[in-house]
């Protein structure tokens, strides 16, 4: 009779034990995942208010609550925005937004839709740098799991003092660039480029240690650019790239259904609209220069046939670099035409 209390008393006790823990792996999963999102923007721009943080409900409600995504804008969590990339690769943050270009030689690349003249309307050019990731760029980004890529309209030239109407005018002038690429392109018309992140743009306009800046209009708002600038030149040089990633150690360590909801909500359906976005966001910027009453100069077609073929060195030297590291330059340059022009057919259709 002992030996048969004793095992029950066992058994009673093996139960309750296991009881304990499935409520301990049910309180365990239960638990939120919060998620840390970093990038240099302002509350106020449209990265923060019309994406990242809609993005983030978007997340949060369709995992039913079970994942938070804190944004922290205007490196609110340190560093610089040359440091964000980083920050996700070593997991200081979970998510970054930024510019591949900030991280000066990481992504060379990449730096095919920075070439002048190869990209277009942001919403095409957007699904076309996501494409072109999946074939040309998957090892170049390996250390990360990226989200989403996108673009901004190409960028124009902005001036504090005088109007840009010839390559001539260009000669000597400071002009902010944010990447690499962008510089040897400005380097290459005569201008003397300045690398500086956008949010160091607007004292460096007012105290004239640049003269201009090349961006597109949607930057000029809320860094409230129009301040500090009187004449603007329309060329459409190229255009500024962004990058959402994450950290890959923690991506690949959430529930298969998380995973599966953060990759639904991005990659190329995301890209569209971003570009779109992006695109649409050129008017509000354009209009507040036209109400304030500065010059806007758009060149003739002439004077842009002179600065493509100025510039043409600058792709011939992105295809040589690239062929040194191993890899066909001439035909990602192809590609990366060839789906500016397939995106930019489909929404003439």
């Amino acid at each position: 009779m002992d030996v048969i209390r004793r095992a029950f008393a066992h058994a009673l006790f093996a139960s309750l034990a296991a009881g304990v823990f499935c409520a301990f792996l049910n309180n365990a999963a239960a638990e939120p995942i919060t998620l840390r999102v970093h990038t240099f923007n302002p509350p106020k721009a449209i990265a923060v208010r019309l994406f990242l943080r809609p993005w983030a409900r978007e997340v949060e409600k369709r995992s039913g609550g079970r994942v938070k995504i804190e944004v922290f804008p205007s490196m609110q969590l340190g560093g610089k925005p040359s440091h964000l990339y980083g920050q996700a690769r070593d997991g200081v943050v979970d998510i970054i937004w930024t510019l591949p270009g900030y991280s000066a030689g990481r992504f060379p690349l990449t730096e095919v839709f920075e070439l002048p003249f190869v990209c277009g309307d942001a919403e095409a050019t957007s699904q076309a740098l996501t494409r072109f990731h999946r074939k040309w760029l998957r090892d170049e980004y390996r250390d990360t799991r990226p989200l989403v890529f996108h673009t901004a309209a190409p960028g124009q030239i902005h001036m504090a003092g005088k109007q840009i109407r010839t390559l001539e005018d260009l000669k000597g002038v400071k002009m902010r660039t944010p990447s690499r690429a962008s510089a040897a392109m400005l380097k290459a018309l005569g201008a003397s480029p300045v690398g500086m992140p956008v949010p160091r743009v607007y004292e460096a306009l007012s105290r004239g240690v640049v003269d201009g800046a090349w961006l597109p209009w949607t930057i000029m708002r809320p860094f409230r650019l129009h301040e500090v600038t009187k004449y603007h030149t329309e060329v459409s040089l190229s255009c500024v790239l962004f990058l959402m990633t994450m950290n890959k150690t923690r991506y690949d360590g959430l529930p298969a259904k998380i995973r599966m909801i953060i990759d639904e909500t991005t990659g190329i359906a995301l890209a569209k609209r971003l570009g779109r976005l992006w695109q649409e966001d050129e008017k509000p910027g354009r209009a507040i220069a036209r109400k304030r009453g500065h010059s806007i100069l758009s060149l003739t077609e002439a004077e842009r046939e002179r600065w493509r073929a100025a510039t043409r060195p600058v792709i011939d030297s992105w295809v040589k670099k690239v062929k040194a590291m191993g890899h066909d330059g001439e035909a990602m340059l192809a590609d990366a035409r060839r789906l500016v022009a397939k995106y930019s057919n489909e929404l003439r259709r």
